[in-house]
This record gives structure tokens, sequence and C-alpha cells, in this order.
């Protein structure tokens, strides 16, 4: 596996969600009483935080950068260029989700400021700040509001030390559910493998000690959607697991896609299964496919705030397309 090849998951993903692009229309019912946001708003805020990833980690000739902005414009289009979230503001005043998802698109520069007035009115009331939430998504509003540039309500390092992770918690406890808390942690501290640097230190020590088993023993259950995010936490540490450890993570990714590129989020290997069918089924693990190989790509070409560690290749270097010659943009 080298990072050519990692490269080709990223290309395979977002072929398969730009040809897939439909799924992740609103429709009619968005803005319903009743609606579901799980199948609305979550997969297009999740659609939108992995273009906005791509874009910022590949350079505007690449392919990559390309397609990602082309499906970022679209998923733009699909909230009527941010209306939506001044309606939703009216409809939910104190629901964070809009907040949330429109911070993917703030952080590209696609914002509305009838919506930001709106919810920076909210955020200044007693009711937002005292709002109990699971502490894990205390920081996904923290972060929202700190891309959105809303005032923020708490400290991160508060939010932080409820966590699960925050805990540094016995490594024999880790299972499905701690999983995806603590993923979601590093990406709100991280923004999104921006800033490596936003882990704490002993944070960073402790996921480097104990990532590796945990990504391995989700490979061989199958667990391919955590077992990209957690290759996500990989490319966000400070510094880099060993070279073996992504390399096999990155071979056993690949043997578990199917044809056209979508990454099922559990089950047997490509060989041992019936094609993946369904949008709902695959289409946040190839999301995070995509996501988890680009930060990958960034962080094996010197790119993020990070860098990778000084003389620390965690792949072979294969030449990776870049039209301009120059390091992909942090």
């Amino acid at each position: 596996m080298t990072a050519l090849d990692v490269r080709g998951v990223a290309e395979a993903a977002l072929d398969w969600i730009s040809g897939n692009r439909a799924g992740f229309r609103l429709g009619d019912g968005a803005l319903a009483p009743d609606g579901d946001v799980n199948t609305s708003w979550k997969p297009l805020g999740e659609l939108a935080q992995v273009c906005v990833c791509v874009r910022r980690a590949t350079d505007p000739a690449d392919p990559l950068h390309r397609t990602a902005s082309d499906l970022l414009d679209f998923a733009w289009h699909q909230t009527d260029k941010g209306a939506l979230f001044h309606e939703l503001q009216h409809l939910e005043p104190f629901a964070t989700y809009p907040l949330e998802v429109y911070a993917a698109f703030a952080s590209a520069g696609l914002r509305h400021r009838g919506y930001e007035e709106a919810a920076a009115t909210v955020a200044r009331t007693r009711g937002w700040r005292v709002t109990e939430q699971e502490p894990n998504r205390r920081l996904s509003v923290l972060n929202s509001e700190r891309r959105s540039g809303v005032p923020e309500h708490d400290g991160f390092p508060e939010a932080l030390r409820r966590t699960w992770l925050g805990g540094l918690p016995e490594p024999w406890t880790f299972e499905r559910a701690a999983g995806y808390t603590l993923t979601h942690v590093v990406f709100h501290l991280t923004d999104w493998g921006l800033i490596p640097q936003g882990l704490p230190p002993s944070v960073a020590t402790y996921l480097r000690h104990w990532l590796p088993p945990w990504l391995d023993t989700c490979l061989e259950d199958g667990q391919w959607d955590l077992s990209c995010e957690l290759l996500a936490v990989a490319a966000s540490l400070p510094r880099l697991p060993e070279r073996e450890v992504l390399q096999d993570a990155w071979t056993r990714i690949a043997a578990a896609r199917d044809d056209d590129g979508a990454v099922p989020e559990v089950g047997p290997v490509r060989g041992d299964r019936a094609a993946v069918t369904g949008f709902a089924g695959c289409y946040h693990s190839t999301l995070m496919a995509a996501f988890a190989a680009v930060l990958t790509l960034d962080r094996l070409d010197g790119g993020g705030s990070g860098g990778t560690a000084a003389g620390q290749h965690p792949l072979p270097r294969a030449a990776r397309p870049n039209p301009n010659g120059q390091g992909a943009p942090g």
C-alpha cells in the first residue's frame, strides 16, 4: 500500500459520492416539524464537512479539489445559499444542529448574514448556555460557534474533561460507542484535522499508544466506517502512527471497497459479501474513507498545521499527482 494507493481510495470514494449526490438532497420535508434530521440535514452537513476538508488539503488544480468544490457548491445550493438556515432558526431557535451544519459552510467562506445575526442573538441567552448536552456534542457546538463567528459559550478544556477521551480511560473499556465519541472529540479539538496541536499532549500521547490496537480490532471486526474515522484521527495527531500500522489499515480498507468505490459501514471484505446496496448503507463510510485518505495524503506531503514529524514517512512516498509541483496547502 503506497501513497498512490491511498489516493486511489480517495478518488474512488469521491467519484461515488459525486455520482450519488442525489441522495444528499434535502427534499421537501427539510423544514417539516416531523422531518427526520438524520436523513436530511445530517447527510448534507457531513457532505459539506468532508468537501471542506478535501479542498483545504489539496491543490486547487487537483481533480480531488475540483470534485470537492463542485459538491460543496451543490450542498450550498441545497440550503438556498444559507436561507434555509435562517428559516430553521425561527422554527427551532434552540436547536444546535443548524449551527453545526452551517459551520462547515462558514469555514469555507459561504455565509448568510441573517442567520448568523439570529444565531448570535440566541447564543447570548442563558437558555443556550445551560442547554444540557452530551460532552462531545458540547465540543461540537463550541467548535461550530468558533467557525461561524458566534461567541463561544464555554471553554474547550472544561468540555474536554467531561468526555470519555478526556478522562484517559482504561484502554480495555474501548467499544464501538466510545470509538465514535472519541473520533468526534478529536475532530472538534483539531477542527477536523486542521490543527493537530489542538490536542492536549496527554491526549495525543494516549491516542498514539492505544489507537493502533483499537484500529486493528475494528478492522478485524469489519467495522469499516469506524475504522475510517479512526484513520482520520490518526492523520490528525501531532505525530503520525508507525508506517506499518497505516500501511496495514489502508490495505484492508482498499480490500473492503466495492468495485464502484463505495465503502460499506460494516461487513466482511468484498470477496465474501454481495455488493453494497442502498445509499444509507454506505454513504457515511464512503465519506469517511475520502476524508481519512485525503488527510493522510496531506500529512504524507508534509501539509497540515502539524506537518509530519521529521524523518517520519508512514507510507512509501509514491508519486502524488500535483499539477503545480507544489506541496498541498494546509
